[in-house]
């Protein structure tokens, strides 16, 4: 399901379900990066999303590299579709027990003696049906660690040939998101605010979506996404999230 395919109704809704545990003194942040860019310059096709991630020097890594067993890596695949770029997201089921309801990259837990290349291919088939042999990785975001876990996620960028034909598992997947680019890049839909989290002072991204809410770490990893690609971010800044 497309969450910008609705979005052309007049009754069309941005923001979701999503429980946001917000603090009482939330503060506005800043606007998106992009957000002096012309609606031209939003417009990103394939081929410049592979000449940027060329471009892009090693990613920052985690400082919990090297002393933490645990990692997990997910997967951004973008492909064309009838005029514009596309990711794909997907809406975890309510039944999960970790951020059930969420939206999130397709991805998971690395296993034992695992390449984690091979971790966010193989999560993406077991949760989507994403074929790991149409799956191309051109690159990788920065690394990062979240507030509320003693782990780090690596985040792959991988291109495809088309449109996929997926297969979402009910046990983990609630919807699958195909989003254009186009849609994540206006201005209106990405949203800033300053949290104060055990004394320290942080931001927190969301983009609104018609029916869904993306935040947290996901939506650290797309607006730095949506940043390379746009040159408006460069490498660092995304090591905690």
């Amino acid at each position: 399901m497309s969450s910008a395919a609705a979005a052309d109704g007049p009754a069309a809704r941005r923001g979701g379900a999503q429980q946001i545990p917000r603090p009482p003194d939330v503060r506005p942040g800043g606007p998106p990066p992009w957000a002096g860019l012309g609606e031209a310059e939003r417009q990103v096709s394939i081929a410049q999303i592979r000449s940027r991630f060329a471009e892009l020097g090693p990613p920052v890594r985690s400082p919990r590299e090297g002393h933490v067993d645990r990692a997990s890596a997910v997967l951004a695949a973008v492909y064309e579709d009838e005029g514009d770029t596309w990711i794909i997201l997907t809406r975890r089921s309510a039944a999960l027990r970790v951020h059930s309801g969420e939206v999130s990259f397709p991805g998971g837990g690395q296993d034992v003696g695992e390449d984690l290349r091979d971790t966010a291919r193989r999560e993406a088939c077991e949760e989507i049906g994403l074929d790991p042999s149409l799956v191309e990785i051109i690159g990788e975001l920065d690394h990062l660690s979240t507030i509320t876990s003693n782990s780090f996620i690596v985040p792959y960028v991988a291109v495809l040939a088309q449109r996929p034909v997926l297969h979402p598992s009910p046990a983990e997947v609630a919807a699958v998101l195909t989003v254009s680019l186009s849609e994540l890049l206006d201005p209106e839909v990405f949203r800033e605010e300053r949290w104060v989290l055990r004394g320290e002072d942080w931001s927190l991204f969301f983009f609104e979506l018609v029916g869904d809410t993306v935040w947290g770490a996901t939506a650290a990893m797309l607006r730095q996404f949506l940043g390379f690609i746009t040159g408006t971010v460069e490498r660092g800044g995304m090591a905690h999230t």
